[in-house]
């Protein structure tokens, strides 16, 4: 350990505390100015902190930096998480169970009419173990678009969500409120459900009420919880350390943030799982009993939230970067004269390079590169959208896939709602196996190569949902009439199982590192905002798919799915020729790191005088 602190002046590590207002009460009672503690070490100048802030003072013998050497040759290793991210962790999967757990059954409430000989609850009658459980009767289209505009506002209110929480009211404050109104959501959707108001055909109203506020829950609380998560990973620093067998190892903030978002993702799918269970209540009991049981497990949220409320890191809101982000953005704009794609786009606004011609700006070196990494990170988000729409298909393509099968008794939609499973399965295997054997084997797979690779999973997905599709088709009673048929395609439902687990598997590539770059490129108070922006890429894909909902329908669904395959197969060469230099993009940014470039620099300058 001593060899690599060697030189550096030694600091005090002054981690953020979970609860600044302990701090504050804390100083005032040994009387210093709240919020300010001075420390100071031998042979170093006094450094200050600022306690419940996101800027630790570094500690280089507690966290030895590695040396260029070690860098190149020691193993990678992902830090501890702390308990605090544990339990957020469970606060997200109790909300999407729930999410998902109602979600699993729109389709079917919304596209079919109460089936007939059943107990008017929205089951079926069991005699047919073939037919599917409905309700409100709006056909395919209008509940494809229906579960669209879901997905879009439920992925486009996070923008708001994302920036009341960066600039006014922090984001632990904006999970809390997301969670109470998607309570009362849950609330009201379970009491529209309710057989009486179905028989009457009066369950639209209340169900949109519900439908629109779960949405807006949702999209409080989403974008909020990612970075949150990892706010709890506190000394975000690449340091070496030697492990019980004798190994020294470097502890690398990409694998530790990679592998607490494979970890949250898992919590994620644990609760999507929970639809599973959903779609049989819906089909063999009733809808009121199908949204109640996901509101039971959504109301274990706040008893989480209270339970961990002061072991957590909870942030206060500082303002926005974003104010700074889009100023800087325009002026490299007017600087390169709206040309984009120039070489010096970013350069031009560097304050070092705008001194030279006597012109000084408010913000630094770091800002104009965290606003460039930015840029960069939402360029790659931009093919999210195709990509989406090959993860499942177009709308609800593949529950209506489901429904022209034979299903032997299972639901039509339960396969589109196996996607969870895999995850769960495939992710502590990428995690605890994959990932670890790739690093001791120095293969790099880097975060482009990842994302790639999924991609290429999607493409082989949606070929297959097409081609399942056509022999749906081709074996049908109706022929291409098969959606509206009375009878069933001879073909099991289980043949979707392929297609259902390889866009489950290309999330794992996809997703999981877009979150890692959400949070790692972006300015410290624009994180929320950053991963936002990402989830929009959900929306924009729930556009784009109510584009299609006209060709959702019979006998063009073969090109439902088999569109999208080609159109991702396409910007998948693009996305791998345009970004395959951030595999080799240093992963995070530090204040420092442009401070000690200033600094050599000014040192050259008055050499050369």
């Amino acid at each position: 350990m001593a060899e690599n602190v060697v030189g550096l002046t030694v600091h005090k590590v002054v981690e953020p505390d979970a609860d600044p207002d302990a701090i504050n009460a804390k100083a005032r009672a040994e009387g210093d100015t709240p919020g300010k503690h001075t420390h100071t070490t031998v042979d170093a100048p006094h450094v200050e902190s600022q306690l419940g802030s996101e800027k630790p003072v570094l500690d280089y013998e507690v966290y030895p930096p590695p040396t260029e050497e070690e860098r190149k040759t020691l193993r990678k290793v992902y830090d501890s998480i702390p308990i605090a991210a544990w339990s957020l962790c469970f606060v997200e999967l109790a909300e999407r169970a729930s999410y998902y757990g109602v979600k699993a059954v729109f389709n079917n409430y919304m596209q079919f009419p109460l089936p007939a000989g059943g107990p008017g609850t929205g089951a079926i009658d069991r005699s047919h173990p073939n037919s599917h459980a409905g309700a409100l009767n709006l056909g395919l289209q209008t509940a494809s678009a229906l579960g669209l505009l879901f997905t879009f506002l439920a992925y486009v209110i996070p923008i708001f969500g994302a920036w009341i929480a960066d600039t006014k009211i922090g984001r632990y404050r904006a999970i809390v409120y997301g969670v109470l109104v998607g309570g009362v959501a849950h609330v009201i959707m379970v009491g529209g459900a309710a057989p009486a108001l179905l028989q009457a055909g009066k369950g639209v109203a209340p169900f949109l009420i519900s439908f629109f506020l779960l949405a807006i829950g949702a999209g409080i609380f989403k974008p909020n919880v990612a970075p949150t998560i990892i706010d709890q990973y506190k000394y975000q620093r690449e340091y070496t350390k030697v492990l019980k067998s004798g190994e020294k190892v470097l502890v690398d903030p990409e694998t530790t943030v990679s592998h607490i978002m494979l970890i949250f993702y898992a919590f994620v799918n644990v609760g999507a799982f929970f639809s599973i269970a959903i779609v049989y209540i819906e089909k063999y009991h009733s809808f009121w009993l199908a949204f109640l049981v996901p509101g039971i497990v959504y109301f274990l949220l706040p008893v989480l939230l209270a339970a961990m409320y002061k072991r957590t890191v909870r942030k206060p809101p500082q303002g926005s970067d974003l104010v700074r982000f889009c100023k800087i953005s325009i002026s490299a704009l007017k600087a390169s004269k709206g040309n984009i794609f120039s070489k010096q786009f970013w350069h031009r606004v560097k304050p070092s390079v705008l001194a030279e011609g006597g012109v000084h700006v408010s913000y630094s070196e770091k800002d104009v590169d965290d606003t460039r990494r930015t840029w960069e990170a939402v360029q790659i988000f931009l093919y999210i959208p195709i990509w989406i729409l090959n993860d499942g298909g177009v709308g609800n393509v593949q529950s209506n896939q489901g429904a022209a099968m034979t299903s032997n008794g299972a639901p039509n939609d339960l396969l589109s709602n196996f996607n969870p499973l895999v995850i769960i399965v495939f992710s502590p295997l990428m995690a605890q196996i994959v990932y670890p054997f790739l690093e001791r084997r120095k293969i790099k797979f880097g975060r482009i190569s990842r994302m790639t690779f999924g991609f290429i999973l999607a493409i082989i997905s949606g070929v297959i949902g097409a081609i399942v599709q056509y022999r749906v088709y081709e074996t049908s009673p109706c022929g291409y009439n098969a959606s509206t048929c009375d009878d069933v395609s001879p073909i099991s439902i289980w043949w979707q199982i392929p297609n259902v687990a390889l866009g489950a598997m290309s999330e794992i590539f996809v997703n999981v590192t877009s979150y890692e770059l959400a949070y790692a490129r972006a300015p410290e108070h624009m994180r929320a905002t950053v991963v936002a922006l990402f989830l929009f890429m959900t929306a924009l894909s729930s556009a784009l798919g109510e584009i299609l909902v006209p060709a959702i329908n019979d006998p063009t669904l073969v090109w439902a799915w088999a569109a999208p395959a080609i159109a991702l197969f396409v910007q998948t060469i693009l996305f791998w020729w345009r970004h395959r230099n951030v595999n080799d993009d240093v992963f995070m940014t530090y204040e420092e790191d442009y401070q000690d470039l200033t600094g050599e620099k000014e040192k050259v300058e008055k050499e050369g005088k």
